[in-house]
């Protein structure tokens, strides 16, 4: 979970997720859509796919990036428990 939530604590990672919400995106049409060069696109997919958020499937010399929709519900339960959790939680009456 670290690692996902490390991934995307990056704007620009950010920004190549939100490319990939409306589903299946070549690399070339990223580079165009986020102008950014392709090496730093790589880069960030590629942090982004060790972290378990994207994954490339190989079509001739072109990777296309879509986003796993586990990985993002994951990060939802444990942000939804934390939401929980702190809207329940009384006061703390343990005094230093």
């Amino acid at each position: 979970m670290v690692s996902r939530l490390q991934a995307l604590a990056d704007p620009n990672r950010l920004r190549i997720l939100d490319a990939l919400r409306n589903g299946e995106r070549c690399v070339c049409r990223l580079t165009d859509s986020l102008e950014m060069a392709q090496p730093l696109l790589s880069h960030h997919l590629k942090v982004l796919r060790e972290a378990g958020l994207v994954s490339g499937r190989k079509d001739g010399r072109w990777v296309h990036y879509s986003i796993i929709p586990d990985a993002l519900s994951e990060i939802e339960m444990l942000l939804a428990g934390v939401r929980e959790d702190a809207v329940t939680a009384g006061p703390i009456l343990d005094r230093c």
